[in-house]
């Protein structure tokens, strides 16, 4: 969890029912309380008593307002420390007592199915790999695509070629990160090439081996993005009821915008509840436009 976080979710809980002088503000108080003091033993009772309401009112409404518990919040902000440990390069056990798991087992048990991978590997950060990548002035503008052996795990718009590649080293911390050169075995430059092609003249959109990574919330959000036909949408609520998390719309839109693979993961597919845009990593003018081009492939399917 970040202070940008919690600004959003402020910014999501003000634009409900809740009053801002009198709920919302408390509720961030709390939040905020949470985040700061993550590695410490919360009971529901303290914070209750911060947000002077009982501990089940403040049950009901810190979840209506946010789409999780209070001790959920928590989990996923010592996970935060945990992760952030890790890559600052602390040992595993240094990092899960760091983060106020308490105990090296809880982190296994719980912590690395919320990883999707355990700690250790986490820590890692891609060492040992060799990611491939490339770049293309597309259609929608700065793109760079990048590829382990098992398929691309990095495509992202941009503003230049620099800063993207900043980004993929960044994601990548400790892996090898080389230009393609078309000798690499993986097809790299030709899978953009047919990315640019889908965007740009309304060509199929590649179907191409993917080495998605994330949290197992994550990874169920973006396998059921995979299964939304091209020209459908779906709202956030209806995408976590799609992966048997309903009530999680807020943590299913986290994930959407932790997605690092554009277009092939397609999370521009997801609209807010009232239909509109909603928001979109890479700028809600390219998601407009990939909304609109695959409404436009798929009448040209029907008229033929």
């Amino acid at each position: 969890m970040s202070p940008r976080i919690t600004e959003q979710l402020q910014a999501t809980a003000s634009s409900g029912k809740y009053k801002p002088d009198l709920e919302v503000e408390r509720l961030v108080g709390v939040a905020r309380y949470i985040e700061s003091h993550a590695d410490d033993r919360l009971t529901l009772a303290v914070l209750a008593k911060r947000a002077n309401l009982s501990p089940s009112r403040l049950q009901k409404k810190f979840k209506a307002a946010f789409g999780v518990s209070p001790k959920a919040f928590q989990d996923a902000a010592r996970l935060g420390l945990l992760k952030g440990a890790l890559r600052g390069g602390e040992d595993v056990t240094g990092a899960i007592f760091e983060a106020g798991f308490g105990s090296v087992s809880r982190v296994y048990g719980e912590a690395s199915r919320s990883m999707g991978m355990t700690p250790a590997s986490y820590r890692a950060g891609g060492v040992g790999e060799r990611i491939y990548y490339a770049y293309r002035d597309s259609t929608l503008g700065p793109l760079m695509m990048a590829a382990t052996a098992r398929g691309v795990c990095f495509a992202e718009f941009g503003e230049n070629r620099v800063l993207l590649l900043e980004q993929l080293r960044h994601e990548f911390s400790q892996a090898e990160i080389v230009r393609s050169a078309g000798e690499s075995g993986i097809d790299l430059d030709a899978w953009i090439v047919a990315l640019d092609a889908h965007l740009a003249s309304n060509a199929p959109r590649p179907d191409l081996p993917l080495d998605l990574r994330g949290t197992s919330f994550q990874l169920k959000v973006w396998k059921f993005l995979l299964s939304i036909a091209e020209g459908d949408v779906v709202s956030y609520g209806e995408l976590a009821t799609g992966i048997g998390k309903p009530g999680s719309a807020r943590a299913a839109a986290s994930a959407c915008a932790a997605n690092r693979v554009s277009v092939l993961v397609p999370c521009h597919r997801v609209l807010a509840a009232n239909g509109k845009l909603g928001g979109y990593r890479w700028g809600l003018e390219r998601k407009r436009t990939l909304l609109e081009l695959e409404r436009h492939n798929r009448a040209n399917r029907r008229t033929k």
